[in-house]
């Protein structure tokens, strides 16, 4: 579970105990900061949860690679070098 999740956790709840409060006392101000605070929670939840799919599939399309480069070396060989040669190309163009 990544940091930002449950930071977002944490002031959605922290959001959701000032905006009960603000009710209870009838504190409109309150209330309306306990509601901005969920909204934050809320996105930086969603954030976390987003960082931790691009990170799973980061990982996953590394492990192809991986398996792609063990299974056809010449083939990963070649595309290393096309890439260097291009490379070499866009850097000394004039």
């Amino acid at each position: 579970m990544d940091e930002d999740r449950i930071e977002g956790a944490a002031t959605n709840l922290g959001g959701k105990v000032k905006d009960a409060f603000g009710n209870l006392v009838g504190d409109s101000k309150t209330q309306a900061e306990g509601k901005a605070d969920q909204a934050s929670g809320q996105v930086q939840n969603a954030f976390g949860s987003a960082k931790d799919v691009v990170r799973e599939q980061a990982g996953s399309f590394g492990a192809q690679v991986d398996g792609m480069m063990r299974d056809r070396p010449l083939n990963a060989l070649l595309i290393a070098g096309g890439i260097g040669y291009l490379l070499s190309f866009l850097i000394h163009r004039r």
